[in-house]
């Protein structure tokens, strides 16, 4: 994968979007010195055995499956490659995300997965070299300390060294999306880990239920100081039986909750968290609660769509959560009003530039700062989400929202480029500077008067970005009447 290809992905991309080759496939009868000969002539580290009459893939043989199974056991090279293969193999469908796919490896410890179309039918093998870089052998360390991590208090200890690794990234010149995926990522492992240790002292209801995440970590662009943003969505036939099922899940949820906020993720502020009844509802409660946003336009709504509408699955069954996403994707392109509600909100702005291109400043209690995450990040999020929204890209990642409503926009690739660089300039200072706080509110806040030239007139720079992605936005959604 060249590195313009590699550039173009976020961890929101499908899987079908990585630009890898397609890894050939045998029928289980196909014998073993065949299937070496295929490796050869593709240059492939692995081939899939696939049923010759569905398609379906039955399993893997690896360059590595070949050293320890067949060379060094002394394997007859015409016995059937079935009789070697890996069987039971990870399958994941191709519109699965580059991060799912990730994440998925990560907690199995596997090397590579087969992706298989809408039918079934099998499409490539991913590896862990077709979607990122290889991980470090730090990165690799605290991986493998997580999913192995006995309790709560140990997981604290390592979520703190988390902290501490990706503070280290940043400080070797790593790219501000790759580092929020990267700390998004690890994240996710230890919320899972979290999870995996309340689930083990609780006795759920045999039904269907995912835990969700919302706002940063909904979007994959958590920074090194943030909260949590999640609920949960369960399956239930009737308004009663949710009622039965709600206070189980609760008790599940305020375990988990706080497991989290142990391990530095604290309680959100807003109760935005799964111990939240309103926020721990059926796939029915939930399809009433956006429906309610969509239906009356007002603060409360435009609120909650800056929340909940970057919605991601993280645990559980998640075609609950697909289900509930697909029904977002057709029912708010159909809601004008609610979308312009989003629009104006978004527009009330002022930028931080003032007219003689010096800054204007807003907080007594932080003086001459400027916040990165309300002027700098959310402009973008918020302008990106719209477009999402009103285009019915399921995308969650704001560069990668960007990327897919340019083209439906008609929008020149180097105007969305533009925004994305920006979006992960502002990022950059931002982590940066949450580096460098010494006090927790302070940790968005940026003095320009102690920047170098360079990194003052990029924040220049991206200020004037939001203005035109701003405008953009009135005349799109503002104007047309």
């Amino acid at each position: 994968m060249s590195s313009t290809e590699r550039a173009a992905l976020s961890p929101n991309s499908a899987l079908a979007a990585l630009p890898c080759r397609v890894a050939p496939s045998l029928p289980p009868g196909a014998t073993l010195r065949t299937a070496l000969t295929s490796l050869d002539q593709h240059g492939a580290d692995a081939l899939a055995i696939v049923d010759p009459e569905t398609e379906a893939p039955l399993g893997i043989l690896t360059l590595r499956d070949v050293l320890r199974r067949v060379v060094l056991d002394g394997g007859d090279l015409s016995a059937p490659v079935a009789a070697v293969m890996t069987g039971g193999v990870l399958r994941l469908p191709s519109d699965a995300t580059v991060h799912q796919a990730s994440v998925t490896m990560v907690r199995r410890n596997v090397r590579h997965l087969v992706m298989v179309a809408p039918d079934g039918r099998y499409a490539n093998i991913v590896s862990q070299a077709d979607l990122y870089a290889l991980p470090s052998a730090r990165t690799g360390e605290l991986v493998t300390a997580i999913t192995l991590a006995p309790d709560v208090p140990a997981l604290a200890d390592i979520a703190a060294d988390v902290r501490r690794f990706c503070a280290q990234l940043l400080a070797e010149g790593l790219g501000a999306e790759a580092l929020c995926q990267q700390i998004s990522a690890l994240n996710d492992l230890i919320s899972l880990r979290v999870i995996d240790l309340v689930l083990a002292e609780c006795e759920l209801p045999y039904v269907p239920w995912c835990w969700m995440v919302f706002g940063s970590e909904g979007r994959l662009e958590q920074t090194l100081s943030t909260d949590q943003d999640n609920g949960l969505i369960f399956a239930a036939p009737s308004a009663g039986e949710a009622a039965r099922l709600r206070p189980i899940f609760i008790a599940f949820a305020r375990m988990v909750n706080e497991a989290l906020d142990a391990c530095g993720f604290p309680l959100c502020k807003g109760n935005v968290m799964a111990s939240n009844p309103a926020l721990c509802l059926s796939l029915d409660e939930w399809r009433e609660k956006f429906d309610g946003w969509l239906r009356v336009a007002e603060p409360e709504a435009i609120l909650g769509a800056t929340i909940y509408f970057d919605l991601r699955a993280l645990f559980g069954e998640e075609g609950l959560v697909a289900e509930l996403q697909a029904w977002l994707q057709k029912r708010v392109p159909d809601s004008p009003a609610f979308l312009r509600a989003m629009a104006e909100s978004a527009l009330n702005w002022q930028s931080p530039l003032a007219w003689w291109s010096g800054f204007r400043y807003d907080s007594k209690d932080f003086p001459h700062t400027i916040d990165l995450k309300m002027h700098g990040v959310r402009p973008f999020v918020d302008a990106a989400r719209i477009w999402a929204l009103a285009n019915g890209v399921v995308a969650t990642n704001t560069a990668e929202r960007l990327r897919l409503v340019g083209p439906l926009l008609h929008r020149r690739p180097e105007e969305s480029a533009a925004f994305i660089e920006a979006l992960a300039q502002v990022q950059r200072l931002r982590l940066a500077n949450q580096v460098a706080a010494t006090a927790p509110g302070a940790a968005n806040r940026i003095d320009p008067d102690q920047m170098n030239d360079l990194d003052r007139q990029i924040l220049k720079e991206v200020f004037r970005q939001v203005k035109q992605l701003q405008q953009l936005i009135e005349v799109e959604f503002l104007r047309t009447s």
